[in-house]
């Protein structure tokens, strides 16, 4: 088995889930009492403090790439960043490290392509829809993404930092949520990424009127398929 160096934190509650996914589908693999190896460095998110400004994450990357690199030296044979804006400096790190990234955004375009779906709305942060890092990979595979429009990301990025990776759980948040996909929906989305890994907390994918990528359960599985590879 080989073993994987996950770096959480950024929300713990994140970082949990995908330690007990990836640790279940082990197990569930190999039976037994057979369980993950792996080396997780876990951030205290208050002091990484991600800029609102995208330019800005260069301090971010490096702090990244030195845990990357500090796995890799304890042992780690690839990283798997347990979040989805972190992936905005995802490339950064991989050119510092020998060992591959398994990238969030690549592992769900190969889910959304395997249902055939062509559009899809994509939420997360502000990071994560704004920008190129994930919409890229999509593309890439012939994949059109729809995301909200601007009132509903500033309300979308401010639930995420102030209420999900608290652990904050709300039903109007989730009425809210759940009306932007409706209107997404309408636009002609045929699938809905859950882009940010607190949001399976909040929505039940039975709950969506289309498909769910839940980019937590895809990420943590793709994960453990990489520790029993050959």
């Amino acid at each position: 088995m080989k073993t994987l160096g996950l770096i959480g934190g950024t929300s713990w509650l994140s970082a949990a889930d995908y330690y007990k996914i990836i640790n279940e589908e082990i197990n569930k693999q190999l039976g037994g009492l057979n369980s993950a190896k792996l080396f997780m460095y876990s951030l205290n998110y208050e002091e990484f403090k991600p800029s609102s400004d995208p330019n800005q994450w260069q301090q971010i990357a490096c702090q990244l790439t030195d845990i990357a690199t500090r796995l890799e030296t304890a042992g780690a044979e690839c990283i798997v960043l347990c979040a989805n804006t972190p992936h905005m400096v995802a490339d950064d790190i991989q050119k510092s490290i020998k060992i591959p990234l398994i990238h969030i955004a690549e592992v769900t375009a190969k889910a959304i392509v395997q249902q055939n779906i062509k559009t899809v709305a994509l939420l997360g942060t502000k990071f994560t829809m704004e920008q190129s890092f994930f919409k890229d990979r999509l593309t890439d595979k012939g994949i059109t993404t729809l995301i909200p429009n601007e009132e509903d990301r500033n309300f979308m990025h401010d639930s995420i930092f102030n209420e999900l990776g608290k652990g904050v759980f709300t039903t109007a948040t989730k009425q809210r949520y759940l009306s932007i996909i409706n209107n997404l929906t309408a636009q002609g989305a045929q699938g809905v990424i859950f882009g940010c890994t607190e949001i399976p907390m909040l929505i039940k994918e039975e709950e969506c009127s289309i498909p769910v990528f839940d980019t937590l359960m895809l990420h943590a599985k793709a994960a453990a398929d990489f520790a029993l590879s050959v």
